[in-house]
């Protein structure tokens, strides 16, 4: 993900914002992320990349870290609006990063209406991912509005500082290693791991995958959607979390069916709307592999084509509720802790000419986080609404969800190039989760 960020369509990077009933307290909060960034030693590092990418990077500890730099507090012009906040926060998501520091920033932004205020939390899935950082808020958040803070943390609870980088000596290990081969090499080495039987089984078994996601190369389906651009808008709605889940019940599936079926109607209603009706759209769905013992990203990809023609809806969500079925079943893609060794023997053009060819061929992505079903606090702020924002990585738009106190709080990252109606999806997206919810 570090170095396909060459290509700027392919950023990785993943925001929320966060809105609160009031501004939080900043010297509190302040203590608190900086106790977080000291417990998890990833936000103070930066990564060092070594000459001519022949080895992985490295993560390095960031000798001129500054706490913030990376907090930043600002207001809103007069007279603010949620549109204005979402615009901020649009552009935030976007702008890429300094790469010679830790790849975070928090954004606390005053001056919504009622007195309300908001953070913006923007993240590199270098770091973790989305349900990691979930847990990650674990170190800031608390249940109660006036929650004693943490005591320091002791010094076995400090991690050790990370050992400073031996560049030279992980240039020549790359060197020595064969990194620099060739793609055709490394094409041969993989045909050989799939037939070779004395290959390890789960080494073969990547291959496989990999070069099964490798052969599709059907381009996305959507007649409208074929523009792509680095512009974009986001829209957020929600939704109650009651209604989805008896939805779900109710229609015999899940409510991670809820979520793709109101995607797919909407989409589809979308395209009728606009005179060129589709019968299908491949999305693509991030599957969470996490584990006790997983690191900071812990998911695969799965795509599948969804029906989008007109139909009743529940007709839709038996149809959805299938494929997703059979997905999970499959654990979609090979898992990204597999495609390290892999992606390191290819030079950066490989890997983002390879990534581009694969974005091209997915109308819209999905991803869905469980968040926390009671009401927390930041700073003693109460968290009224959280709506998460996905990458886009090459396609249209994301829809990411967060479930938090009751409800399903929804981003839409649009790429307006494509779609360039972007108030008409997300009210397409609104009915659509009604639809369901008295189907």
């Amino acid at each position: 993900m570090w170095r396909l960020e060459n290509d700027p369509f392919l950023s990785s990077a993943f925001a929320n914002v966060t809105i609160l009933d009031r501004r939080p307290d900043i010297d509190r909060l302040m203590r608190r992320i900086d106790r977080a960034s000291i417990a998890f030693p990833r936000l103070r590092q930066r990564v060092q990349s070594t000459p001519a990418n022949v080895n992985t990077p490295m993560w390095v500890d960031d000798p001129t870290f500054d706490l913030r730099y990376h907090v930043r507090h600002i207001a809103l012009p007069r007279p603010a609006s949620m549109r204005s906040l979402l615009d901020l926060a649009s552009l935030i998501a976007c702008d890429a990063f300094d790469r010679s520091r830790p790849l975070w920033q928090f954004w606390i932004v005053d001056g919504l209406p009622g007195g309300k205020a908001a953070l913006v939390q923007k993240m590199h899935h270098t770091i973790i991912d989305g349900e990691g950082g979930i847990q990650l808020s674990l170190q800031y958040l608390d249940f109660e509005r006036d929650a004693p803070e943490p005591p320091p943390l002791t010094a076995a609870e400090i991690p050790p500082p990370s050992e400073a980088p031996n560049v030279v000596g992980e240039t020549m290990r790359g060197l020595m290693s064969g990194s620099l081969k060739l793609p055709l090499g490394l094409m041969r080495q993989w045909r050989n791991a799939v037939t070779d039987p004395s290959s390890g089984a789960q080494s073969a078994d990547t291959v496989r995958k990999l070069l099964g996601e490798l052969g599709e190369t059907d381009k996305a389906h959507s007649p409208l959607w074929t523009e792509r651009s680095l512009r974009r808008r986001l829209e957020i709605l929600r939704t109650p979390f009651g209604a989805a889940r008896d939805a779900a019940r109710r229609l015999g599936g899940t409510l991670n069916t809820v979520f793709l079926t109101a995607a797919a109607h909407a989409a589809g209603a979308y395209h009728d709307q606009l005179g060129e009706p589709v019968e299908a759209l491949r999305t693509s769905m991030a599957i969470s592999t996490r584990t006790a013992s997983s690191g900071a990203n812990a998911f695969t990809l799965g795509r599948m084509l969804v029906p989008t023609g007109k139909m009743p809806i529940a007709e839709r969500f038996a149809l959805i509720h299938e494929k997703t079925t059979t997905a999970k079943e499959r654990s979609g893609g090979p898992s990204l802790d597999s495609l390290v060794g892999i992606a390191a023997g290819l030079p950066t053009s490989v890997i983002t000419r390879i990534a581009r060819q694969q974005t091209q061929t997915v109308d819209f992505a999905t991803s869905n986080v469980r968040g926390s079903p009671v009401p927390v606090y930041l700073a003693g702020a109460k968290i009224v609404a959280n709506h998460p924002v996905g990458p886009l990585g090459g396609v249209a738009f994301n829809l990411t969800l967060l479930s938090y106190n009751h409800s399903l709080d929804m981003g839409v990252n649009i790429d307006t190039a494509a779609v360039t109606e972007p108030e008409r999806l997300r009210k397409l997206l609104e009915r659509s989760f009604k639809q369901l919810a008295s189907a």
